[in-house]
């Protein structure tokens, strides 16, 4: 019972029960990766059980380095190996690889240009353990490294073909890791992920709501309450927070009459910050309402309790189209 509780502590699995789940979609693609290029390689900074790449550890063991609690080494690492030809997957915790190792990440792995793949589990408020494992402001930390290109993945397709995605791209990737049992909210069979691409997931003119990360599925799923009550609301999904799709963004906003953004971040420089950069170099004028967590650190506790206190739910986005909560 105790590793059960730890584990969960650790990054509480996103599925809700309502949608179909896949188990580590994360170490799954990677493996079919490996299997078709040798050149791929996985580190981790001793938190491989919690970031999902112990199934490419045991498929590939002489492909594998665990450096130890030394996320600075890792980067390093990665990068050293990167130059020498491999393509390094490296995957440790969001707050690590964003504060912890920053520099490293941007002079050793994007001024060197160098074709290494940070992969930062428990994104934004998916723990409990709270400010100090709480990426909640990696992705605008990691959106001013020149020549990093950032992914915030929504569900276990967007995952897989992320990851996929990140090996196939020449160049240094930081991509957010749901881990363990993860939803399937995106159609595997339809769902096409491209990296600096926003895909427009539904329809509606009456408010246009953009999302990144999980809080697209709470965005779809407000989609649903609001069109019961006769509100039709369309829903972008910006996967890739840079490069940033503008031109979706913007075109997105223009055919709506008001615009919610909702993401796991603060709501100071990440995706809400991007959207109203956006917006007014393309001059288009809406209402705008964020939703997103506050510029604090989040206290230790129960996670959907901490959601729901900071309002990263169902319910406040939909308050949020309906007007009742203000920009």
């Amino acid at each position: 019972m105790a590793e059960v509780a730890r584990t969960l502590a650790m990054g509480i699995d996103e599925a809700s029960g309502e949608r179909p789940i896949v188990a580590a979609p994360f170490g799954k693609a990677l493996i079919e990766i490996g299997r078709e290029r040798p050149e791929v390689v996985g580190l981790t900074a001793d938190l491989g059980k919690y970031t999902d790449i112990l199934p490419f550890r045991d498929t590939f063991p002489e492909r594998f380095f665990n450096v130890g609690m030394a996320e600075q080494n890792l980067v390093a690492v990665a990068a050293g190996l990167a130059q020498t030809g491999f393509t390094p997957f490296a995957t440790t915790y969001g707050v690590f690889a964003s504060r912890r190792a920053y520099d490293y990440v941007a002079i050793a792995v994007a001024h060197a240009r160098q074709n290494v793949k940070i992969v930062a589990g428990l994104p934004g408020l998916t723990t409990g353990y709270g400010g100090t494992h709480q990426a909640i402001e990696d992705l605008a930390l990691m959106r001013m490294i020149p020549g990093l290109v950032v992914i915030d993945p929504c569900d276990a397709t967007d995952i897989a073909a992320a990851t996929r995605a990140a090996a196939a791209h020449d160049g240094p990737v930081y991509m957010r890791l749901l881990r363990g049992n993860v939803p399937v909210v995106l159609d595997p069979a339809t769902y096409r992920f491209e990296i600096g691409k926003a895909v427009r997931l539904c329809e509606g003119a009456d408010v246009g709501i953009i999302a990144s990360g999980f809080m697209t599925e709470r965005a779809l799923d407000a989609a649903a309450r609001l069109d019961a009550r006769g509100i039709k609301a369309g829903v972008l999904h910006v996967p890739t927070l840079k490069p940033f799709d503008s031109e979706a963004v913007a075109n997105f906003a223009a055919s709506v009459s008001r615009v919610v953004t909702a993401e796991n971040h603060v709501m100071r420089g990440g995706l809400a910050s991007l959207v109203a950069e956006t917006l007014f170099d393309a001059v288009v004028a809406r209402p705008l309402a964020r939703i997103g967590l506050p510029d604090r650190f989040i206290e230790c506790g129960a996670v959907p309790t901490l959601q729901q206190r900071y309002g990263i739910t169902v319910e406040h986005i939909v308050s949020a189209a309906e007007g009742r909560i203000a920009s």
